[in-house]
């Protein structure tokens, strides 16, 4: 699983007895210490990730610069969820700071993902010949 954030670092957290492991983006980083700071959900304020016991580390994460509408393009899976094709429409695009674009497709039921494994993105009118 890939996070997403605007500094292009996320934090590791191995668990405890009482949570999972989990990953969260850095969000910020703590001007006095240069300590990484990421969301604490139940307090809904930053964080230095070294209050937690469980801190492991912090992974290079996407950095994303910037968002632009889909445009009309359409990813496309040969097998989709119960083995069919399905095409979905593509949301938007995230652009990485390394200009990649990466795919956002929403579904028939309103689910938002990532498209890259996609078998096939169709620009504005392409048919699927």
């Amino acid at each position: 699983m890939r996070y997403f954030s605007a500094t292009g670092w996320t934090a590791i957290f191995s668990g405890t007895e009482t949570e999972i492991g989990r990953m969260r983006p850095v969000e910020a980083w703590d001007p006095a210490t240069g300590v990484a700071l990421v969301v604490d959900p139940q307090r809904g304020a930053l964080r230095p990730v070294t209050d937690w016991p469980d801190f492991s580390h912090l992974e290079r994460g996407e950095r994303v610069v910037s968002v632009i509408p889909g445009g009309g393009w359409r990813a496309h899976w040969n097998d989709g969820y119960d083995g069919t094709p399905v095409t979905e429409a593509v949301l938007a695009w995230l652009i990485h700071a390394d200009g990649r674009a990466t795919p956002i497709s929403v579904g028939p039921d309103g689910t938002v993902d990532t498209a890259e494994l996609a078998d096939r993105i169709l620009a504005p009118e392409q048919d699927l010949d």
